[in-house]
This record gives structure tokens, C-alpha cells and sequence, in this order.
């Protein structure tokens, strides 16, 4: 480690890390009380206590219940907020737990508890204690979830607050371009202790084993500068293709997009597009008329590969909620029947005429 990455973080960089955020009425603060967020506590009452006006801060522990130690720990948050001026709030995750899938279900309440908090006392920012190390650990489980540009781009420093975007809440990461032993160094600096959550550490779980491979990619060149170097440049890439996406929307549909109601592209635009642009046009046609939520960019894959494989006049599938109809003219994207009504089933390929003939007995 080199002597800049175990330096404390001085006044200047807390100063440009939270300075965009002087003018807001209120900044609510993500503190568990690891070290981390401990750090993003003390240097965001740091940054408030050096300014004549500014907002006011509110540190918000969510306690999920999972483990004996929270409710200790979220006193001790707390006691930390309260000594360095800052507000404080324990929210807490109620009722049953999933087996399944339990830390992909805390992070959810978690965000939804964050934003509800923030709602209540007007602010529009929820501020996190993500940090390179984070970034590239993100970089390194969506590689392993077979992720593409948009997945790999990883965390951005401001996006929506997730299961909260209707409000217009924004999730910030200001220490998203530091390294944890940056923090660590502010925190002993500071005389602060912080609590240790030993689930980070637990092989049960994804992130817990990918963390311990850190160092020996690093020792590959693959260290988190690099990593998020790579989260970066993907990013860069994404951005461009959407905007490509969005021209290629206006170049392919017969129609404005509006509402729920059917979206009809034309077939030859549509086949001719690039494939990384057509499937984002496929995907937002599918979300935008379908009822299941997001698609599985697999499934997208696999949708876009049976309807450019040629020889097949007419393909009707489903998915994700959506029903799309490709001819030789147009390639249509409805909502589907409710389940509840009965699915449409996967059909193999049909003629023209045989497609017809079913729509005239099902009366469609």
C-alpha cells in the first residue's frame, strides 16, 4: 500500500467531496456503523461544522434484525451522531426474513426504509459510504453473473434511489473514488471506533468469497483502480448507446411510443440495427408494455437470437408480460393475456396462414 492510500482525508477533499451539496436543505446519511459509513458520518459533520449555513444532516441506521449485535451497534451510531452534532434515527426491518436470497432482500428494505426516511424530512439526497474497494467488488460479481455494458459500468456517484425512484430521491456516494484504508486511517486519526459485521466475511455469501479473491487480483494487476477504471470507461460506453438507442427507437417504430397500448416496429429497420443497439430497443419495448418487471438480459438475448435467425415467417413469444409478433412486415410488442386469464404459450414457428387461422378462432 502506498503512503497516499493509507493518508486520513484531509479538509480540502472532505470540502470537494460534499461542496455540490451546500445549498440542499437537508442531506440524510446512510450510517451502520461500519467503518465505512462511520467515516462518511465524521467527515460530512466535518464539512457542515467548517460552513457559516448549510443542511442540515440526519444519520440513519437501519437495524435488520439479522444478528444480536445490531440493536448495540445502532446505539452506538447513535452516540457517534449525537457527539459530532448530527441527528440521528434507528429505523428497523420488522416481521419474517426470507431463506432465500436474504441479503438481496435487506438491501432492498434497506433502500425502501432510506427512502421513506428521507421523504418524511424533505430531503432529496441519501448519502452512502461506498468506496473503490465496493466499486470494484461490484465490477467483479456482475463479470461473474455474465453482466453486459450496463451491469459492468457498476455504481455511478449519483442514480436514483432504488424502490424509491417515483420520488425523484437521489442515491450519492461521495467516497466512491476512495480506497477503505483512506478511511480507516480518518477514522483512527479521529479517535473513532466503528463496528465490525462479520457477515461481510461469511463464505455463504457471493460478495464474502469475491472479497477474499481481491488480493490475488490485485497481485495480477487487477487491483480496484483498475477495476473501477473499467466501471469508468463501460459507463461511457453505455451513455453513448443509449442515446444511440433512443435515435434508433425514432428510426423503427411506425408510431410515437404512448402509454401501454402495442408497439409496432418495422421488421427490416429493426433486423438491421446492430445487435447491442436492437436488443435495447427490444428491451425497452418489453418494459415498456409487459407487467413482470425487468427483463432478464439472457432472455432478451435469447428472444433477439430467434427472431433474426431467419426462415421462420411469423414468431410469437412472450416475455416478461409482453407479447411479440414478428411477420415479414412488422414486429409487433403487446401486453400479454393476465396469467390469471391463461398464458400464451410458447408456439414453434407458424406460416402466415396457420398464424391467421389461429387468430380467427381465438378471435383476435
Amino acid at each position: 500500500m502506498s503512503a497516499a492510500e493509507a493518508a486520513p482525508v484531509s479538509a480540502a477533499e472532505a470540502k470537494s467531496l460534499f461542496d455540490g451539496f451546500a445549498d440542499t436543505p437537508v442531506l440524510l446519511l446512510a450510517v451502520s456503523g461500519g467503518p465505512d459509513s462511520t467515516a462518511l458520518l465524521v467527515l460530512a459533520a466535518r464539512w457542515r461544522a467548517a460552513l457559516k449555513r448549510g443542511p442540515k444532516l440526519l444519520a440513519v441506521t437501519i437495524d435488520h434484525g439479522l444478528r444480536r449485535e445490531s440493536a448495540r451497534e445502532a446505539r452506538a451510531v447513535k452516540r457517534w451522531a449525537t457527539g459530532l452534532g448530527v441527528q440521528h434515527r434507528t429505523l428497523r426491518w420488522n416481521g419474517a426474513k426470507p431463506a432465500a436470497g436474504l441479503q438481496e432482500a435487506a438491501r432492498a428494505m434497506r433502500y425502501r426504509l432510506l427512502g421513506d426516511a428521507a421523504h418524511a424530512v424533505g430531503a432529496r439526497h441519501v448519502l452512502t459510504g461506498h468506496t473503490l474497494d465496493d466499486q470494484a467488488e461490484t465490477v467483479v460479481l456482475r463479470m461473474a453473473r455474465g453482466s453486459g455494458p450496463t451491469g459492468l459500468g457498476a455504481m455511478a456517484r449519483i442514480s436514483p434511489l432504488p424502490a424509491n425512484r417515483e420520488n425523484g430521491i437521489l442515491l450519492v456516494r461521495p467516497l466512491l473514488d476512495l480506497p477503505k484504508s483512506r478511511l480507516l486511517a480518518t477514522l483512527a486519526a479521529a479517535g473513532m471506533s466503528f463496528a465490525d459485521d462479520p457477515s461481510n466475511r461469511d463464505p455463504r455469501f457471493t460478495r464474502a468469497r469475491l472479497r477474499a479473491l481481491m488480493p490475488l487480483l490485485a497481485k495480477e494487476g487487477l487491483g480496484a483502480r483498475r477495476l473501477a477504471l473499467l466501471a469508468q470507461r463501460l459507463r461511457r460506453v453505455e451513455a453513448t448507446l443509449e442515446l444511440t438507442a433512443d435515435a434508433a427507437v425514432a428510426a423503427v417504430s411506425e408510431a410515437p411510443w404512448s402509454g401501454q397500448g402495442a408497439i409496432v416496429l418495422d421488421a427490416e429497420k429493426f433486423l438491421h440495427l446492430p445487435a447491442e443497439v436492437a436488443l435495447r430497443v427490444l428491451g425497452r419495448a418489453v418494459a415498456r408494455v409487459g407487467y413482470e418487471g425487468p427483463v432478464e438480459l439472457g432472455k432478451l438475448e435469447a428472444l433477439y437470437e430467434e427472431l433474426t435467425g431467419g426462415g421462420r415467417v411469423c414468431i410469437r413469444r412472450t416475455l416478461a408480460g409482453a407479447l411479440l409478433t414478428l411477420t415479414g412486415v412488422g414486429l409487433t410488442v403487446e401486453r400479454a393475456p393476465a396469467r390469471s386469464a391463461g398464458p400464451v404459450r410458447r408456439s414453434k414457428a407458424l406460416t402466415t396462414r396457420q398464424y391467421d387461422r389461429r387468430r380467427l378462432r381465438k378471435g383476435q
